[in-house]
């Protein structure tokens, strides 16, 4: 059976989408859509602009999203999805392409997630941090211990979490961490705490938007990541989604319960190749490729 997987937020590079754009009237329509529903030109800020002008919240997340949506879309009858993910971001994605979302209201979406986000950020000093070579359950007991809001947010493979919290507790969940035997715990370039409960004035933000957006019967089951179970009813698609922005994002698990339902190919859709990556090392036998046109 055929996975599709969709990228989240630090997958965007200098001048992606320009082969899409050059390649396709249909991309090109669906660029200059975006341009008009964005009110900017994030055609110019991916064809041309720096890594520093990518970083951009506001344009991070609809950049990727674009690519992820334009490149399924114009792959044609080559993409037939039996199951589909998206990593944090990249869920909104899969629901484009499992055709649960329709692709005006799902940028509509992305932009104000983007937004909520980035205002949630501004509230409280807060970070990620990247935690290798430990169990998962090592590091949710630590997490614990630690005075102040620091928690599991991204469960990504078998050895490597990602923390999330206000930037002090999250500080001194890396030294705990780095003594009980961590290979690194590493503070990341973040603009805030993603998948944390910090993130909970953006989930109420987000909340409403979701709420009044039309979610359709999709084509196939996707496996969100707060449930990780194969989801086809949109009411729970949307109730997930809503709790997707303070739970974690649960990746590992996700991968293992598509492969348990059949999952053998795992088609990467969108820029980079990070989740092939992480997909190889849940599941070694795993297909992993990137989606081309």
């Amino acid at each position: 059976m055929n996975a599709y997987i969709f990228p989240g937020q630090g997958a965007q590079f200098s001048g992606m989408g320009l082969d899409l754009y050059e390649k396709s009237h249909d991309a090109q329509a669906l660029f200059e859509k975006a341009n008009d529903i964005l009110g900017f030109s994030i055609t110019d800020i991916m064809f041309e602009g720096s890594a520093e002008d990518l970083k951009q919240t506001k344009v991070t997340q609809p950049a990727i999203f674009l690519h992820s949506v334009i490149l399924s879309t114009i792959m044609g009858d080559s993409f037939k999805p039996d199951m589909v993910a998206g990593h944090s971001l990249g869920e909104i994605s899969a629901l484009v392409a499992n055709k649960t979302l329709e692709f005006e209201a799902a940028l509509r979406l992305v932009s104000k997630r983007a937004m909520a986000m980035q205002h949630a950020c501004e509230l409280e000093p807060s970070t990620m941090a990247a935690v290798l070579g430990l169990e998962d359950e090592l590091v949710e007991a630590v997490c614990a211990q630690v005075e102040g809001t620091v928690v599991a947010a991204n469960y990504n493979c078998p050895g490597q979490l990602v923390i999330s919290g206000a930037t002090s507790a999250v500080e001194k969940a890396c030294e705990l961490l780095k003594e009980r035997g961590a290979k690194r715990a590493l503070l990341l370039p973040v603009g805030g705490a993603f998948h944390s409960p910090l993130m909970e004035p953006a989930r109420k933000e987000l909340a409403e938007a979701i709420e009044s957006t039309l979610f359709s019967e999709p084509i196939c089951p996707i496996y969100q990541n707060v449930s990780t179970t194969a989801v086809t009813d949109p009411a729970e698609i949307k109730k997930n989604l809503v709790f997707q922005l303070t739970a974690p994002v649960k990746w590992t698990q996700s991968v293992q319960n598509m492969i348990a339902d059949g999952a053998t190919n795992f088609t990467e859709v969108g820029p980079g190749k990070v989740l092939q990556g992480l997909v190889k090392k849940i599941n070694r036998s795993s297909e992993v490729s990137s989606a081309s046109i």
